[in-house]
């Protein structure tokens, strides 16, 4: 009771909504996201170089993965979430076999129970959740689980 209370507190603070919210492990039912719009892009700025995206994953303890993303020229901006489009800044999302698991607000993920063989894909943001794309390609990367 003390922790649920004090998650909620801990949350209300940092300005969570019923819309932050855990997605279910690879495997299990999915939350449903047609109710979110992935389908827009925006546009890199032209004058900024486009990152090239780097992948890194690693097993933890039985088919939990931990996941590095390195996508230098980007900024994670966890705290302009929802907001405005702002140039070369965002979050990620992580998918695993086509199936969106998870924002990503910094480098570093811990993925439970990951099939062997997923395609783990991760897509740079930005703010508004439009993905970041050059030339009409998302910015995105992908690599197998072992």
């Amino acid at each position: 009771v003390f922790g649920t209370a004090g998650g909620f507190l801990i949350a209300g603070g940092l300005g969570a909504t019923a819309d932050d919210h855990a997605h279910p492990a690879v495997g299990e039912a999915a939350h449903d996201h047609a109710s979110h719009d992935h389908s827009q892009l925006s546009e890199w700025p032209a004058d900024v170089p486009s990152p090239e995206i780097a992948l890194t994953l690693w097993p933890d303890t039985g088919r939990d993965m931990n996941l590095r993303v390195d996508a230098p020229g980007f900024t994670f901006t966890p705290e302009e979430v929802n907001g405005a489009v702002t140039p070369a800044t965002g979050h990620a999302h992580i998918y695993v076999n086509g199936e969106k698991i998870a924002r990503l607000y910094g480098p570093y993920a811990h993925l439970t129970a990951v099939p062997e063989g997923a395609e783990i894909r991760v897509t740079l943001n930005a703010n508004d959740h439009t993905e970041w794309a050059v030339e009409g390609v998302p910015l995105a990367a992908a690599i197998t689980a072992p």
